[in-house]
């Protein structure tokens, strides 16, 4: 068996243990750790394969079990700065709906640290955007890019020596559309996190979400669909005609489709047939889709490493070709920095002082 079936067919089987034998030679025991940790999932694989009974060489098992502490070190980094960023717009009012991260880990894996985080996302109404920059900037974080001026942008990151927060206005902007954020908070569940108040986007938005924001990074990351299929068997409820209705609301039902439909293929993920029928863009782009989000491809992660290939992908399965185009010329625009500015190429535009603002 190669390392990438391997990886695959742990994430396929979970939560049962794989019927197929663990990968022997020191080759492929060796690159299944590294696309576990590509991924985002040395944790969740060392815990895995403990459950299996699958066990590795002796070299391949200590590399894996250092990625896997060294990636749950940087996830308490950044549990303590989300715990003093909820305690700071407490401070001011602000109860902010998690987006990914430590709180979707919290609540669907084994354990919260198995999956990879990098930073905090918060999303908050856009009427407290301005109060709640202030209150982290209060506890040391520095605004480093965003304007809510923008069409495409959706947040307000902030940086410290702790790490990063992005503070969303809207959900998601990603092939010339947005994904507004005031409708997502109002449905958004009250819930506690390590004795602090924080909110959820509610099972069938959070269905939305991650499929659009796993799409808009054409699913380059495993862990982004392997929470689309923790998310599904959290929740045997789930109102899927709901989540089909919201899903066309968007605008991005196509995106929707890309990320659920991988799921199921590649992971079983429990989505009934009808709603990938019902939410399917035209046959060309499926077929598209299923050869670009193919097993091997999304293993190698091969479109995040072509910027040509990327854009041509994002091109083809827009939903929507002159909303992408558009976005498309801006972002080419905005390649050029101003003169005499010393701006690199595609730097983000620095978010005005909320002070300053009129």
């Amino acid at each position: 068996m190669t390392a990438a079936p391997a990886l695959l067919t742990l994430l396929q089987a979970w939560p049962e243990a794989p019927s197929t034998p663990v990968p022997s030679d020191a080759g492929a025991c060796d690159a299944l750790v590294k696309a576990a940790v590509r991924h985002g999932l040395a944790g969740f694989v060392e815990h895995a394969l403990a459950k299996a009974g699958w066990t590795l060489t002796p070299d391949a098992g200590a590399l894996l079990h250092r990625e896997a502490r060294m990636s749950a070190a940087r996830g308490m980094r950044v549990r303590s700065l989300l715990s003093r960023s909820l305690t700071a717009l407490a401070a001011v009012g602000v109860t902010p709906v998690l987006l990914k991260g430590y709180g979707l880990a919290r609540r669907l894996y084994p354990e919260p640290l198995q999956r990879a985080t990098n930073d905090v996302d918060l999303l908050v109404p856009r009427a407290r955007v301005l109060c709640s920059v202030h209150a982290l900037e209060g506890m040391g974080l520095t605004t480093q890019a965003g304007d809510v001026d923008q069409d495409d942008a959706h947040h307000v990151e902030l940086t410290g020596p702790d790490g990063m927060v992005e503070l969303h206005y809207r959900a998601l902007a990603g092939y010339g559309q947005s994904l507004e954020g005031d409708a997502l908070v109002a449905r958004a569940e009250d819930a506690t996190l390590d004795g602090h108040p924080v909110r959820y986007l509610c099972a069938e938005d959070e269905a939305v979400y991650l499929s659009l924001h796993a799409s808009n990074h054409l699913l380059q990351r495993l862990a982004w669909l392997f929470d689309l299929k923790l998310l599904a068997r959290a929740h045997p409820k789930l109102d899927w005609d709901r989540v089909v209705t919201r899903a066309r609301r968007t605008g991005l039902p196509h995106l929707v489709w890309y990320a659920w439909d991988a799921a199921h293929r590649l992971l079983d993920a429990p989505v009934p047939p009808w709603v990938l029928k019902a939410l399917a863009p035209p046959r060309w782009q499926r077929a598209l889709a299923t050869r670009l989000f193919s097993g091997p491809r999304l293993m190698g992660a091969d479109l995040a490493r072509s910027k040509p290939a990327w854009i041509a992908a994002k091109l083809a399965l827009a939903p929507r070709a002159r909303p992408m185009v558009r976005y498309a010329l801006r972002r080419l625009r905005g390649l050029r920095p101003p003169p005499g500015t010393g701006a690199e190429p595609g730097a983000p535009r620095p978010v005005r002082s909320p002070a300053g603002r009129r």
